[in-house]
């Protein structure tokens, strides 16, 4: 975490800065300090992107209602220890003439214990690297001296930095003191794994998720340490830098540093990417083009150049799929064209390939590259691996999707069979470029074999045992349910009984309504054995109509009320009574027996004999 504003100004006869950011006396210069640093925040109002953290601890402060132990969470360089740090300066907050009585939030000067708690060599504020410290016998020596009083601050404070690497037995020993703590101590936990931090420690402290800083944000906090080191930046590589940090800050200066000495004088975008091994952008976004386009041809050229001048095969596919999550981004929120963190032909582009490609082939692009990015991580020979990626998303991009295939088949009248590439490339929609120029490629690459076509599931057209079954009539939906029974199809028989509410029903025509929990493709494969059962086209429609109950429904209907109406006869009672804790399971009529009326009679004749005896 870094601070939103250059360190304290030397004044008159003060010397350099130490390693926490504070002036020094004498004379002495100090060597130089990595901006991470340097730019360390020193106060509340310092720190960035961290705003509801900031504002909780600010009310609890001064409502008087500071908790014993906090535990700080988030990932690598987001701000805990320097958050706990800041925690221990405004618990211990004093100023030398004492017109401080208790602990602020409000630190504009440097207090009586602030430099040495910033410095970590304050004697009452203890930090402990838990990774190194993990047994029972580092945590009973915090235990032991919890009990005596500070030395000169207001509280003692024990900073304790990846909790999470304790042993079991080591929190163990821990709960009873962070339990009920004297009142002149005060717990911080920093950790990056809170999953692994027992529910029996998070439930004595106050937690804080420090959340990932925003680009954009990242971008003017970077700007701002530029113009106080006098650095000129192309906004374009403070861009990148934000982008690569993740949401760190310290990633994000320890990035610009490395940035400062790469360039030697202005930091340039293009500096930026061969430091930091990223393809060019906008070649990035020629790549993606070349592959909406389905020309693989170019797709190739573009690739080999990107490689040809130091690119990583594995960068360059997974900048493709940032670039393919941010035009899915600009698709559905419009309005995420405008961060500046981004490029402004980036931005540009996004938008014209929202407005022109679907939903349906940016997530197939995405999928095939996160599968391919892992493909190529593994390989003997990336670059190769990384073209064989390319090559399945250009050869999919002209390709339409299952339902725009049935459509097509639907057009064509449902029977015909597809004859060969050729007619494949007449029926399928143009490619999702098309309004684009169109690319040299797309002659060569689109007569692919009429085997390849024909075999896809949704292009094959009816077979010999659909065009030769015997036509058959169906009159209801409980013979439907008995036609998948006698089909041996278990499944759909279910699926008919408890996922389908029936609407209409005409032979040759079913509407219905569907459960929540039914099968998402219940409908066309329900379509499909129906046209193979009978021998002729059925229509399946989902109806918005409520519809009956399910036919599970009416026979769970019909139980219970059969179970009632036995419930209800006076001798039925009358065993009941006689049997506590019985109860009607079924109701059953055996056609092999006696009326049921004689044989409720015989029974209770003969229990009425038995407890004679």
């Amino acid at each position: 975490m870094s601070d939103a504003g250059a360190p304290p100004d030397k004044s008159e006869g003060q010397g350099g800065l130490d390693q926490a950011g504070f002036e020094l006396g004498g004379e002495t210069a100090t060597p130089y300090r990595v901006l991470a640093r340097k730019y360390r925040p020193s106060n509340f109002d310092d720190l960035i992107g961290q705003e509801a953290m900031v504002r909780t601890v600010s009310n609890a402060f001064e409502t008087g209602r500071i908790p014993q132990a906090w535990i700080l969470t988030g990932v690598r360089g987001v701000g805990k220890t320097t958050t706990a740090r800041i925690l221990a300066r405004a618990l211990n907050y004093e100023k030398p003439d004492g017109s401080v009585k208790g602990p602020t939030i409000h630190m504009p000067d440097l207090g009586v214990h602030c430099q040495a708690i910033m410095e970590s060599r304050h004697m009452d504020v203890l930090e402990m690297d838990a990774a190194s410290h993990t047994g029972v016998d580092d945590v009973r020596q915090i235990n032991d001296s919890v009990r005596y009083a500070p030395a000169s601050a207001r509280y003692k404070v024990y900073i304790i930095d990846e909790v999470h690497m304790l042993s079991t037995a080591a929190f163990n020993a821990f709960l009873k003191t962070l339990e009920e703590p004297p009142e002149h101590a005060k717990f911080v936990f920093a950790t990056t794994e809170i999953r692994k931090v027992p529910v029996t420690v998070l439930s004595r402290c106050q937690r804080f998720d420090l959340r990932r800083v925003e680009a954009d944000v990242l971008m003017g906090h970077l700007s701002n340490i530029a113009k106080k080191e006098g650095v000129e930046v192309e906004p374009e590589a403070l861009g990148i830098i934000a982008r690569a940090a993740e949401g760190s800050v310290r990633d994000s200066l320890s990035l610009f540093d490395q940035a400062i000495a790469h360039a030697a004088g202005t930091v340039r975008a293009d500096a930026v990417r061969q430091m930091l091994g990223l393809a060019d952008r906008t070649r990035v976004i020629d790549l993606f083009e070349h592959l909406a386009r389905g020309d693989i041809a170019s797709a190739f050229g573009e690739f080999r150049s990107q490689y040809d001048v130091g690119a990583d095969p594995v960068v360059v596919l997974s900048d493709l799929a940032e670039f393919v999550n941010f035009v899915t981004r600009v698709k559905i929120v419009p309005a995420t064209a405008d961060n500046v963190a981004f490029g402004e032909t980036e931005r540009v582009r996004a938008r014209e390939f929202a407005a022109k490609l679907s939903m349906r082939v940016l997530s197939r692009m995405w999928q095939m590259l996160l599968k391919g990015i892992t493909e190529v991580q593994t390989a003997t020979r990336p670059a190769a691996a990384a073209e064989m990626v390319l090559v399945r998303i250009a050869y999919v991009a002209d390709l339409p999707t299952p339902d725009e295939a049935i459509r097509m088949l639907d057009q064509n009248g449902g029977g015909a069979p597809i004859a060969g590439g050729a007619a494949l490339s007449r029926a399928a929609p143009a490619s999702p470029l098309s309004s684009m120029s169109a690319s040299p490629m797309r002659t060569s690459a689109s007569p692919r074999s009429g085997a390849e076509a024909s075999a896809r599931p949704q292009m094959a057209p009816p077979s010999a045992q659909t065009q030769s079954a015997p036509v058959l009539r169906i009159n209801s939906f409980p013979q439907l349910v008995a036609l998948a029974g006698d089909k041996r199809d278990l499944l759909t028989k279910a699926a008919l009984e408890a996922d389908m509410r029936l609407v209409r029903f005409e032979d040759g025509r079913l509407e219905v309504a569907l459960e929540r929990n039914a099968a998402r493709g219940l409908v066309n494969d329900l379509s499909r054995k129906l046209e193979l059962w009978t021998g002729r086209r059925w229509t399946v429609v989902v109806s918005n109509e409520a519809g009956q109950p399910t036919l599970r429904a009416q026979n769970e209907q019909a139980r219970n009320e059969h179970a009632r109406a036995a419930e209800a006869d006076p001798r039925v009672q009358e065993v009941l009574a006689r049997f506590p804790g019985a109860k009607v399971i079924e109701v059953r009529r055996l056609a092999a027996e006696p009326p049921e009326s004689n044989i409720i009679a015989e029974d209770l004749n003969e229990t009425s004999d038995g407890d004679d005896d």
